[in-house]
């Protein structure tokens, strides 16, 4: 694939951050709303559940199998546009499928194909940022500030159509991350210009390689507990600050004030980040997801949760970043892309998966005290971040 024409007029973090918003112009309408799609075809709470997680589940099995197989193109953006047409076709093929299992092969392809996109996308951003000196997180904040564009845009419309839109929605933002991979992102190869390309046996033993690694896996590990205790706040805080009589309009606000200083962290904490070091940033990642989630266990009032959601800033958008950091350092360049969707594959695929299956009766048999589970996940993330640290010293 040669560089389009007139995509040189524009500096190679303009476009990864057109990639990032037009993702997550899909992202913030399928993450909110997909559920409201499931039911309107009839699927009940149960099911919604299991057709939710299983795309989680299977990520530690597909991501990594699917990042060997992007790293034998010669250019990294190649994957990507076929990767979103992939996603794009599982999104469409919704709209025929009937019943419970037909909705789940379709939502698991439509979803593999797309969160295989996001460790793809990261590897370029990472090495890109490093190269021509910009931050990694103002493309990766554009595209958290589209999430909250198309989360207002979906709402808004779901009052005068029927949920038949989120699946047209989602399916037209992946055919446009394709256009993006082709038209706009710049042309990264895999490898350095006279330097062999492996052959598939190589990759996949350079995966192994990864795995056998203590010091990665232990910080895959760590970022993924940090990362899936978010779980049961994904899932029923919503539910549970009902019942605490706070209203709709004022939940919305609490979910803005969390993306908020997520973009905020990303664009303008750059230059504490790297005074910090990635090992320190997920110590205070797992500290405040431990202080974070105890605190929401014990029913907190309004007033108090605007600080405490503040903390979104440190039990993801910092520890996301560290992973990232870390693994792109921990893994050498052959297998960047295998190694930071196996980040991706625990840390928001099995990780998060196992939280939600838990979530549902944790939130029956116990409510708010469900988030005491997450605590213990962030204190566990904690322990990893904090034996890194001595390893990495």
């Amino acid at each position: 694939m040669t560089r389009p024409a007139g995509a040189g007029r524009f500096s190679a973090q303009a476009r990864l951050g057109l990639f990032y918003v037009v993702s997550y112009l899909g992202t913030g309408v399928s993450l909110p709303y997909i559920a409201t799609y499931f039911r309107s075809r009839g699927l009940t709470g149960a099911e919604i559940g299991a057709v939710l997680a299983v795309p989680l589940l299977a990520r530690p099995f597909l991501g990594p199998g699917l990042a060997v197989w992007a790293d034998g193109f010669t250019l990294r953006r190649t994957p990507l546009a076929l990767l979103a047409l992939g996603a794009a076709a599982g999104y469409l093929a919704m709209t025929f499928a009937s019943g419970f299992w037909g909705l789940l092969a379709c939502w698991l392809v439509g979803m593999t194909c797309l969160t295989t996109l996001t460790p793809l996308i990261d590897v370029i951003t990472l090495r890109r940022s490093r190269l021509d000196g910009f931050n990694y997180g103002v493309p990766r904040g554009a595209g958290s500030a589209a999430f909250i564009v198309a989360n207002l845009a979906m709402g808004a419309i779901l009052a005068v159509m029927a949920p038949g839109v989120i699946a047209a929605w989602i399916t037209a933002a992946a055919v446009g991350v394709a256009l993006v991979s082709v038209l706009v992102l710049p042309p990264d190869r895999v490898l350095d210009v006279g330097v062999a390309k492996l052959g598939r046996a190589e990759r996949w033993k350079g995966l192994g390689g990864l795995l056998r690694d203590r010091t990665f896996v232990l910080a895959v590990i760590t970022a993924g507990l940090i990362q899936g205790a978010h779980a049961f706040y994904y899932g029923f805080s919503a539910l549970l600050w009902r019942q605490q009589g706070i209203s709709a309009p004022m939940i919305g606000v609490l979910w803005g004030v969390g993306v908020a200083v997520e973009v905020g962290f990303m664009w303008f904490a750059e230059p504490w980040r790297r005074k910090m070091g990635p090992e320190k940033l997920l110590v205070l990642g797992g500290g405040a997801a431990l202080l974070r989630w105890t605190a929401y266990a014990f029913a907190p009032p309004l007033w108090l949760l605007f600080p405490l959601q503040a903390l979104h800033a440190l039990t993801f958008a910092a520890s996301f970043m560290a992973s990232l950091r870390l693994i792109e350092r921990l893994a050498p360049p052959q297998s960047a892309s295998a190694a930071q969707a196996i980040n991706s594959a625990l840390s928001a695929g099995f990780m998060l998966g196992v939280g939600t299956l838990a979530s549902g009766p944790l939130f029956d048999a116990f409510g708010t005290r469900g988030y005491l589970a997450m605590a213990a996940m962030g204190g566990l993330g904690l322990i990893g971040a904090t034996q890194l640290l001595k390893r990495t010293r």
